[in-house]
């Protein structure tokens, strides 16, 4: 054999070993199911260890070289609640200064976890899966299956999600808002319109970061599983969380916001169902307090409703007009009250209280506690891909 039939021989054998496994753990090169799984043993870019490792048996391995750190423990509400534990777990720090923790197996999902060093919670500096958010930053694990969940990127037709900036004359500055169509988005047909909200320390790119809200109605309407429609994530932070009187100002500014810029928006700048039965509101946790507080008041503009994650202890002190209004069963379309099965400590005497109300009045609802989370996205995009979407504009 010749020098060069040698060499191209030897090329071959490289593409063909290299080409099926050309990503790496957190290489960010596609939207790949399975980001955190050890191919190639090379460190994160900008890392200087392999941290988490998530193996196929869904066991995950956190890593952190700190030699001058004392102490070093895993906390995060939902992967000690996965891992049914309260108590933060220690790490087992290595002669090379390396700590290392290998938990589980958990249920493949998404956990939202923090390291705790010497006392200071801190995100794990090795992971490119880092939260963005109004509150201190959190790291994300992400334990796969044997192939894309319902909230992955598939090959699938997709929608897009557009980043809209706009002025509000009733919060006195430049507002954002995100918005996603369906694939095959037409100007010229009308859509119906879901308006998603966050709850509280949430920004308005948390439907579509953690919450995977555009991939789930994506995966759901090549099922043929939904209507397609437009999904408007705002921002329904008004005023500072930690506000002394937050509870009394919230809900006042949110409806005027809402009504007066966030609406009128969202019809100007896309092609819609313009009354009341054409647009839904749904919320987590605060968003559900504003779905609930300033939704149920709007009937003049909602005929569906969500409330994740929230509730309230006296509904009908919250809301009279609702319960009052003699043509309310005629009025709502749709409503879903849903929590995790891990949060009935939380909000589950608020959301049961909620229910009880709806009962108590005959006002159709789906009543809904499931699935392994708590107060997290694991609830939350499970409620919305298995709940929320494939409930909304149903032919009856």
């Amino acid at each position: 054999m010749n020098k060069s039939g040698k060499c191209f021989r030897i090329l071959s054998a490289l593409l063909c070993s290299v080409a099926p496994y050309a990503y790496s753990q957190q290489a960010n090169v596609n939207l790949d199911w399975n980001p955190q799984k050890n191919t190639q043993n090379l460190f994160p870019y900008g890392g200087n260890v392999v941290s988490p490792e998530v193996h196929d048996d869904h066991t995950i391995t956190f890593r952190l070289k700190a030699p001058d750190v004392q102490k070093a423990e895993l906390t995060g509400g939902p992967i000690l609640l996965a891992l049914k534990t309260k108590q933060p777990i220690p790490f087992v720090k290595g002669a090379d200064g390396i700590w290392t923790l290998t938990v589980g197996p958990v249920k493949p999902d998404i956990y939202v976890y923090r390291f705790i060093l010497d006392s200071v919670q801190v995100v794990d500096p090795n992971n490119t899966f880092t939260g963005s958010s109004n509150q201190p930053g959190y790291s994300s694990v992400i334990v796969h299956d044997k192939g894309p969940a319902y909230y992955d990127a598939r090959n699938v037709p997709h929608g897009s999600v557009t980043r809209h900036i706009y002025h509000s004359d009733v919060l006195n500055g430049e507002r954002e808002i995100f918005v996603y169509t369906p694939p095959g988005y037409d100007k010229n047909k009308k859509y119906p319109v879901l308006y998603l909200l966050g709850g509280s320390g949430e920004l308005a790119s948390g439907w579509s970061q953690d919450g995977r809200a555009n991939f789930i109605a994506d995966n759901l309407l090549s099922e043929g599983k939904i209507v397609p429609m437009i999904i408007a994530m705002p921002n329904n932070q008004v005023l500072h969380r930690n506000d002394p009187q937050h509870l009394e100002k919230t809900y006042a500014l949110f409806e005027n916001e809402l009504r007066n810029h966030i609406i009128p928006f969202v019809d100007k700048t896309y092609s819609t169902v313009t009354d009341r039965r054409g647009r839904a509101i749904s919320g987590l946790s605060m968003g559900g307090r504003h779905t609930e507080a300033v939704g149920f008041k709007a009937l003049d503009m909602f005929s569906s409703f969500g409330v994740m994650s929230a509730g309230d202890m006296e509904p009908e002190k919250l809301n009279p007009s609702f319960f009052n209004d003699p043509k309310v069963k005629e009025k709502v379309d749709y409503l879903l009250v849903g929590l995790g099965s891990g949060e009935l400590d939380f909000v589950g005497k608020r959301s049961a209280a909620l229910h009880e109300a709806l009962e108590k009045h005959g006002i159709r609802h789906d009543y809904f506690i499931g699935g392994d989370g708590a107060h997290d996205w694991g609830t939350w995009r499970l409620l919305l891909h298995d709940k929320l979407l494939p409930n909304l504009w149903k032919k009856k």
